[in-house]
């Protein structure tokens, strides 16, 4: 096992809060211990990840520290209203007060439910970021984005709100799908895309060591894509400025998700196609090149992602999920487009055909 210990700092002054990346670190008591300020803890995982890890963590808290546990169940389309009252009934039949500590052990749907309901739990208290997957590990967990989707948009109800800590064991890695594995590398090849264009190269050349989950390359990825997010985030912690380039791919994704069913496509596939998708708008607007985008088709293929609007999908459909976006701003869909490979930009869309052309076009595709 690598014994290497990354350790970033998300500075936002009082809200400021660490984020350690490593091996093994699920199992090491002292990351998680120093961040828990009561003898109260309420860990809320899904049904998949607690015969994996619950007992785990439960073992690591201190003696004397009153844990209880909300199960949800797995999935995004659980990520609604209803079920976020689940964890409100677990802190109120456990009689838990302003200093517990809530743990999110999972992915990005646990972690997003919580930190919502840490948020929201009379009116804030205390959570801890234990994310499961790739996804949550690079990109959700780290910012303070909260919240719940409503069935007519994603992400349309929550709250900025940060962790206390942010701990991303890679070992829990091993036991991820390759699906969702791959599902991750779409938030990581967003960072190289949209500002960071020696990271982008790296990925073109280290891909499948990802993909294999090589430790090493896996610990750099991450740190990388939380460093460049921790640097958004704190000059933009509640996304009135550039924080909104971090949601390239993510208006195109949305729409999918949102017309196909939540979990029909794992948030990463509809990130990875909106953001080929993205791409060649980027291009018909004689921004980016097209060979550009083909570099961002050709490495969103290699990690094994969809590139391609659903067939299901056709201009229309994009567009009216589209208008239904917490980023537009009055007469128009705002995007996050390219004017060069690493050089993202705001776009205010009012010519709702440009849309339409790059989705309807003869093969939906970029080349």
């Amino acid at each position: 096992m690598n014994n290497k210990l990354e350790i970033l700092n998300v500075d936002l002054g009082d809200r400021s809060y660490p984020i350690y990346i490593g091996e093994g670190l699920l199992t090491q008591p002292a990351f998680v211990e120093k961040h828990i300020v009561s003898n109260q803890v309420l860990i809320v995982t899904n049904e998949t990840i607690a015969p994996m890890y619950l007992s785990q963590l439960v073992d690591q808290l201190p003696v004397g520290v009153d844990v209880r546990t909300a199960i949800l169940p797995d999935g995004e389309r659980f990520k609604t209203l209803e079920y976020l009252n689940k964890i409100f009934d677990s802190l109120l039949e456990n009689r838990c007060n302003r200093q517990v500590t809530l743990i999110a052990l999972g992915g990005g749907v646990i972690g997003d439910m919580t930190g919502f309901a840490a948020a929201s739990y009379q009116r804030g208290v205390s959570f801890i970021q234990l994310p499961t997957t790739l996804l949550s590990q690079v990109d959700s967990s780290v910012g303070g984005k909260t919240g719940v989707n409503h069935r007519l948009g994603k992400n349309m109800i929550g709250a900025f709100y940060q962790p206390k800590a942010v701990l991303i064991d890679t070992t829990v890695l091993s036991t991820l799908p390759a699906k969702e594995l791959s599902a991750g590398l779409a938030e990581v090849i967003k960072y190289g895309a949209i500002n960071d264009v020696d990271f982008f190269v790296w990925l073109e050349k280290n891909i499948e060591y990802l993909l294999a989950q090589k430790a090493d390359a896996l610990i750099y990825a991450i740190k990388r894509s939380c460093e460049k997010k921790a640097e958004i985030v704190e000059k933009d912690e509640k996304e009135s400025g550039i924080r909104a380039t971090l949601n390239f791919g993510h208006t195109f994704g949305h729409a999918i998700e949102t017309h196909m069913g939540y979990g029909e496509w794992l948030h990463g596939e509809a990130v990875a196609a909106g953001m080929c998708l993205a791409a060649e708008l980027s291009v018909q607007l004689g921004w980016m090149s097209s060979d550009e985008a083909v570099r961002i088709k050709t490495l969103c293929i290699k990690a094994n992602l969809p590139v391609k609007a659903p067939e299901e999908m056709d201009g229309a459909d994009f567009i009216k999920h589209m208008k239904v976006d917490k980023k537009n701003t009055s007469g128009s869909i705002r995007l996050v487009l390219l004017k060069n490979l690493g050089e993202a930009v705001i776009y205010d869309c009012i010519d709702e055909s440009l849309i339409k052309k790059v989705i309807d076009g003869k093969d939906r595709d970029v080349s």
